[in-house]
């Protein structure tokens, strides 16, 4: 598998970003082996796993990572394969759903990952939630914003088509510009360049192209199959789990009320409904850790 690795050069100085990079040597099922960045901050003894979705990486959560750690809690949040300072495929079928559960699954296995909570959004949540399904005893509690495992026994939203169409048909694939269209506040010129830094040309895209095409949205898509299968698992979980969806999402509206109803877990939780558009991490990062942090006080491990 061809392989691309953006320059150190293009993340320094990026705003509110000071964290060192950390990265793991990925050998997957295939044989092919790989390099996943991610940020790993703080040694508290409760693990807190922070998954970023499409087109970002996790700069998404420099706001949200101090004060967590702050708060006593070890940090991570990886960069998907494509984004960040991860490893990019620049060939387009190099990506699958499969493939991205299995670079997320031996990324865990390689940092021996136990006693999770997983905060997910996006795309985050529909790998998350894979493993969350396939191996429940590595999580501790699970906290889902902005996300869905979909199973396509509903048409997809006339919102999600549009960004659908929209991430296939533009020239260049603007990233700083689509996260900017996903928030309520006005990000700096400074911090769309941020979410720009990744990707020196269309070819650094092509995860951020391919991952729209990869939500299964027809009943035969074998991912859909395999995600109908993952919630036959997740309607039977009992641990802690928290949704914290923003008012003003159009592509995932009504998602917290799905899990609610269908997750043991979510009985009794302090759900709330945050302000903020798709991207509520950068709308909302305070209120999101007060509600992490009183949710893990609430639901202590043991």
């Amino acid at each position: 598998m061809e392989l691309l690795r953006t320059p150190d050069s293009r993340f320094l100085d990026l705003p509110d970003y000071p964290f060192a990079p950390h990265y793991a040597d990925l050998n997957d099922p295939e044989g092919n082996q790989l390099r996943m960045h991610y940020v790993d901050e703080g040694a508290g003894a409760e693990t807190l796993l922070l998954l970023h979705g499409e087109p970002s990486w996790s700069y998404l959560y420099r706001h949200m990572i101090a004060p967590l750690v702050a708060a006593g809690y070890r940090v991570l949040a990886p960069d998907l394969i494509g984004f960040g300072r991860s490893d990019k495929p620049p060939q387009r079928g190099d990506y699958s759903y499969k493939r991205h559960v299995q670079w997320l699954q031996c990324w865990l296995d390689t940092l021996k990952l136990e006693g999770i909570t997983l905060f997910c959004q996006d795309w985050g949540g529909l790998l998350g939630l894979r493993l969350v399904a396939s191996q429940p005893q590595r999580f501790a509690r699970v906290v889902t914003a902005n996300t869905f495992l979909p199973t396509a026994d509903r048409p997809p939203s006339e919102a999600f088509m549009g960004w659908r169409n929209y991430s296939q048909e533009v020239h260049c694939f603007p990233v700083g510009s689509v996260i900017q269209r996903g928030c309520l506040r006005t990000l700096s010129d400074e911090e769309c360049a941020a979410y720009d830094a990744p990707f020196l040309n269309e070819t650094y895209k092509s995860g951020a192209r391919q991952f729209p095409l990869l939500v299964p949205i027809e009943q035969d898509d074998t991912e859909a199959e395999v995600n109908r299968q993952a919630w036959t698992q997740l309607v039977q979980y009992r641990k802690p789990w928290l949704t914290l969806f923003s008012d003003a999402d159009p592509i995932t509206a009504g998602g917290d009320r799905a899990f609610q109803k269908l997750i043991p877990g979510c009985q009794g939780q302090p759900h709330k409904v945050m302000p903020g558009g798709h991207f509520l991490q950068e709308d909302c990062s305070e209120e999101l850790c007060r509600a992490i942090i009183v949710f893990i006080e609430q639901n202590p491990v043991g």
